[in-house]
């Protein structure tokens, strides 16, 4: 990989290798954009199949991190770490305050927050040696678990995808079938079911399956069966890039809204969609709320102010929707189109403040 010619290839800022011999710390942490502000993303960790391979996600991670932040309408830019290794047996405290060092050298550059194979535990570890860290324990002030915001999120994503679709952004009557009915989804089933639409799901996990039919009189079906049922919503919320060559032929639906990350295998399967006319919510603009919420610790976490700004997805979709008509696109490329859009505007603004090629734009601390 050659990572110079990579990183010009997508403009990123920065790639940091972070290494401590005592705890046997490996990390990287890549900052991709910050045109919005400093870069907010998890740290990941995981056994990746080489030192390669774990730059890769990082850079990848980092870009789309930029996207949802952007299209989110936060102040923040991409990044995200990773650090190599098994998270059931490689973790000790040594560990995550040296990483916690190292992110705050970047003196605010680079936030941090939990992902896959990190806990609460291990944000307050961090936050040891760091204020640049979010997702802490509620102890610390932190917001607690996303799930359910994230999930309310969705929930006001589908009700535009509805109002996109059927004209009305009631879903009373409706049937939804939901993918997976794991923390997110379970708390989004609820708000489904408030609202009166009807539940059809599927989880390889049958206590989770169990508790959805009991508490929100859902139907149960097999995993695949899933995609072919009669339903007006697809709402996958479990592994990603379930919507695909294969899948995409068994639909029934008008809309495809759900909490998964990176639902489309290819493309073209956003592309087929369109061709089809079956409206679909961008993946990273629809679960947006967990980001939110978080990134609302930064100002001193207020509950009531972070839901209204969740509940600004409704309006991000709306514009998605907007973009794709405008522009003759898929919604898919609508969503990316909207976020650019964001950081080149920001970026011009930021432009007319330069002085002797220095920013004389107050920055927040934090």
């Amino acid at each position: 990989m050659e990572i110079f010619k990579y990183m010009k290839t997508y403009d990123y800022e920065q790639l940091v290798f972070c290494q401590d011999e005592v705890s046997g710390l490996k990390a990287i942490i890549a900052i991709h954009d910050t045109t919005l502000g400093p870069a907010l993303g998890g740290t990941r960790m995981w056994t990746y199949e080489s030192e390669e391979a774990a730059i890769e996600d990082a850079l990848r991670l980092a870009r789309g991190m930029t996207y949802k932040n952007a299209a989110a309408g936060l102040n923040l830019g991409g990044g995200k770490a990773v650090i190599i290794g098994d998270p059931r047996k490689d973790k000790n405290e040594q560990m995550f305050r040296a990483f916690g060092r190292y992110i705050q050298g970047l003196n605010g550059r680079y936030i941090t927050a939990e992902d896959v194979g990190t806990t609460v535990e291990d944000m307050d570890i961090i936050h040891e040696e760091t204020d640049y860290v979010t997702g802490i324990s509620p102890a610390f002030g932190s917001s607690g678990n996303p799930s359910p915001v994230t999930a309310y999120g969705c929930f006001v994503g589908m009700k535009a995808a509805a109002k996109e679709a059927f004209g009305t952004d009631s879903l009373e009557g409706r049937t939804v079938s939901v993918q997976g009915v794991g923390n997110v989804a379970y708390h989004l089933c609820r708000h489904l079911h408030e609202a009166g639409a009807k539940l059809i799901v599927t989880d390889i996990n049958k206590d989770a399956v169990k508790r959805a039919v009991d508490d929100f009189g859902a139907i149960a079906v097999n995993t695949d069966e899933i995609y072919g049922v009669d339903a007006d919503i697809f709402a996958p919320c479990a592994l990603g890039a379930v919507i695909n060559s294969q899948t995409i032929p068994q639909l029934k639906v008008k809309v495809v809204a759900g909490s998964a990350n990176n639902q489309l295998k290819e493309d073209k399967d956003g592309d087929e969609l369109h061709e089809r006319g079956i409206i679909y919510a961008p993946d990273y603009v629809i679960n947006a709320g967990g980001v939110i919420n978080v990134a609302d610790e930064l100002n001193g976490y207020n509950y009531e102010r972070a839901m209204k700004k969740v509940e600004l997805i409704y309006h991000n979709i709306e514009r998605t929707f907007s973009i794709s008509k405008r522009d003759h696109i898929p919604t898919y490329q609508a969503a990316d189109r909207m976020a650019e859009e964001r950081i080149q505007k920001m970026g011009k603004a930021r432009n007319k403040f330069l002085v002797d090629g220095h920013h004389i734009l107050s920055r927040r601390k934090h």
